[in-house]
């Protein structure tokens, strides 16, 4: 299985570095049973990004509740040395890595080294980047994460300037390459950001901040559709 076979024309992503920890599993089931399908999974090492998150111990003990429920999950390596921690998230049930083109030397050569553990491949750029600077090494990847805030902390606002660059993005990247955005995504302006040609979104507060995640998840997919 690969990305092309995860994606159902569009997804939302709950981030779960924005959920709660003493309800983790059950918040998963929750947004499985509400049509969720691709999780993201954040792992900060506190050197590329202060927070210090989540890891493959909690990866280990959430990916067999994903993967029997048809689903997959994503992770998004926040970290200064993403070839380091491959091996481990392969074996503790991650399907894909994203890391940083910030601290990729050889983007390719990280990109051979994760799919040498079966994962999908996924190059993420901060707002302080060029999109085309990262579109020029994009070729084999699966996906491209534009981050419309500082990766970091769950809960910042989205920055406009965030959908000039996608259009920006698009245009300069292969078209078998996925779009995805993460940061400050909510039903108010998914629609806006879907327009400028992302397929993939990531939503932390959006979902876990309400009462009712079930009923935030899809008010999601509803602005889409």
């Amino acid at each position: 299985m690969a990305w092309r076979d995860w994606i159902r024309t569009v997804e939302i992503e709950p981030s779960l570095y924005a959920a709660d920890f003493a309800r983790l599993g059950e918040q998963i089931e929750v947004l499985l049973g509400a049509g969720a399908r691709i999780f993201h999974f954040d792992v900060g090492d506190g050197h590329f990004v202060p927070p210090v998150t989540i890891g493959p111990v909690v990866l280990r003990s959430i990916a067999p509740i994903v993967h029997e429920a048809g689903g997959v999950l994503d992770c998004h390596l926040m970290v200064d040395n993403p070839r380091h921690h491959f091996a481990e998230i392969a074996e503790s049930g991650g399907d894909s890595v994203t890391f940083h083109f910030e601290v990729a030397a050889d983007p390719g050569e990280t990109l051979a080294a994760a799919r040498e553990h079966g994962l999908g491949a996924g190059l993420a750029f901060n707002p302080s980047t060029e999109p085309e600077d990262v579109a020029e090494v994009a070729t084999g990847f699966d996906l491209v994460l534009c981050m419309s805030i500082n990766p970091g902390y769950s809960g910042q606002e989205f920055m406009p300037e965030t959908i000039d660059r996608v259009r920006r993005l698009r245009a300069a990247l292969p078209g078998d390459v996925y779009i995805q955005v993460d940061g400050g995504v909510g039903a108010e302006n998914v629609r806006d950001v879907y327009d400028a040609g992302p397929r993939l979104f990531v939503a932390g507060s959006s979902i876990f901040a309400r009462e009712d995640l079930r009923r935030a998840y899809r008010r999601l997919v509803q602005a889409l559709t």
